[in-house]
């Protein structure tokens, strides 16, 4: 199947430029400004930008540029946003803070913070699902709420916003990974099945006597395309174990999966993840053996669940990417084609990544899992240039698996695991 269609906007390369004569005054000689992006119902964006003066160059700017927000929207999200209009508008308001910094990092208003203006624009979501557009790109003069001063004495922001399409793969498991579920791609209200899991549990508790064990290991899961072929394997790299005088897993001695891809006749690593309790993870790409750290994003709670996503569209860490071609690619999951560039990759913000190829930007992939003692079918979402071939999804697919697993792995040593987690396999190799 093709692709889900979903809208990512980008709003970036913030800066305010404050009137040459400013320079000169005391009271904004240093100026501190923030910016607070706010976008439908999304959570307000909150970020610090860099000040200039008209007398300097503009290449600092650019020097200073970076991705402060993303906005991804779903199909159904942006058809809901269509019933009652046709443009959503973003907005960005500029303030003048004080020396109180850490109230408006918070997100809350302060007597020290001062709003010079704000700005807004309007976006064509129909538009932006086949074209890339720029929607903003420069300078615009901020005005109060007293209206404009005289010429020239406006501090005026910087920025961009680029809106446009961003496909990404949608995959559900119709169970929990320690269930051995069969895993579906989605595309609307389509599903179709395209992976069957196997998951194994190996020399571990096998008995509610033994639950006071001081270790949880061999777990094991293993992705089959519908032929019944092995596309890729997770396995407990690292026993997750509790920390001395406790009975939980922490940061400081974590427990890890390896995830493996099959390479011609053996299996070659792709990824490392580490866990902890709390819903800590850590996340490795393994290329030709050397181990890349990839920044990697949790909002995931034991009770409540949530999602572990990678996105690298700020351009400052390395996504998991792919060759467009796998060389032992089985099968095309679907065309992956657009009009327009994606939109984490145009020319306005091609500068910050400069040796890195368009398909290493940009959002890579999300995970959503439900928390521990809830029925927990993970789904996934992931971007189009990174499952060219079923070996590429089938790695996400288990990274979903590994993450989702490891809230259970990470339960307190003096709670009992459920009974699938408890078995032992009678297969040596799964």
């Amino acid at each position: 199947m093709d692709p889900c269609s979903f809208v990512r906007i980008i709003v970036g390369n913030l800066a305010v430029r404050f009137p040459a004569s400013s320079s000169s005054e005391p009271s904004v000689s240093a100026p501190n400004c923030y910016c607070k992006i706010r976008f439908k119902n999304f959570p307000r964006q909150i970020i610090s930008v860099p000040v200039i003066f008209q007398t300097e160059s503009e290449s600092v700017t650019r020097s200073s540029s970076t991705v402060a927000a993303c906005f991804s929207l779903s199909k159904a999200q942006i058809d809901a946003s269509l019933k009652k209009t046709k443009f959503i508008v973003l907005s960005v308001e500029t303030y003048l803070r004080g020396d109180v910094v850490s109230s408006a990092s918070c997100g809350l208003a302060s007597a020290s913070e001062k709003l010079l203006g704000r700005f807004e624009v309007s976006l064509d979501l129909k538009a932006a699902e086949t074209k890339t557009c720029a929607a903003h790109k420069g300078w615009v003069a901020l005005r109060s709420k007293k209206g404009r001063n005289k010429a020239g004495s406006d501090p005026e922001l910087h920025v961009t916003v680029r809106v446009g399409p961003d496909p990404r793969f949608v995959f559900q498991f119709d169970g929990e990974p320690e269930c051995s579920p069969q895993v579906f791609q989605v595309q609307g209200n389509t599903k179709q099945a395209v992976f069957t899991c196997k998951f194994a549990a190996r020399s571990c508790i096998s008995s509610e006597k033994e639950q006071q064990s001081k270790e949880r290991k061999g777990w094991s899961i293993t992705v089959h395309d519908l032929s019944g072929s092995p596309v890729a394997m997770a396995s407990m790299l690292t026993p997750f174990v509790p920390s001395p005088g406790s009975n939980r897993v922490t940061k400081s001695s974590p427990g890890a999966w390896l995830i493996l891809r099959p390479d011609g006749c053996t299996w070659k690593p792709w990824g490392r993840l580490e866990a902890w309790r709390e819903a800590g993870y850590s996340f490795e790409l393994l290329q030709d053996g050397v181990a890349t750290a990839v920044s990697a994003s949790s909002s995931i709670s034991l009770k409540n669940g949530g999602s572990f996503v990678i996105d690298v569209t700020g351009g400052t860490t390395t996504a998991v990417s792919t060759p467009t071609t796998s060389p032992y690619g089985s099968c095309d999951l679907g065309s992956g084609s657009s009009s327009g560039s994606r939109s984490g990759s145009g020319s306005d913000f091609g500068y910050l990544l400069p040796q890195h190829p368009a398909q290493n930007r940009g959002f890579v992939m999300s995970a959503s899992v439900e928390g521990v003692g809830k029925r927990s079918k993970p789904e996934l979402e992931v971007g189009v240039t990174h499952a060219t071939c079923t070996e590429d999804a089938a790695a996400h697919v288990l990274l979903a698996a590994a993450v989702d697993l490891s809230l259970d792995a990470c339960k307190l040593f003096s709670h009992k695991l459920r009974k699938e987690l408890r078995q032992q396999s009678q297969l040596g190799v799964v």
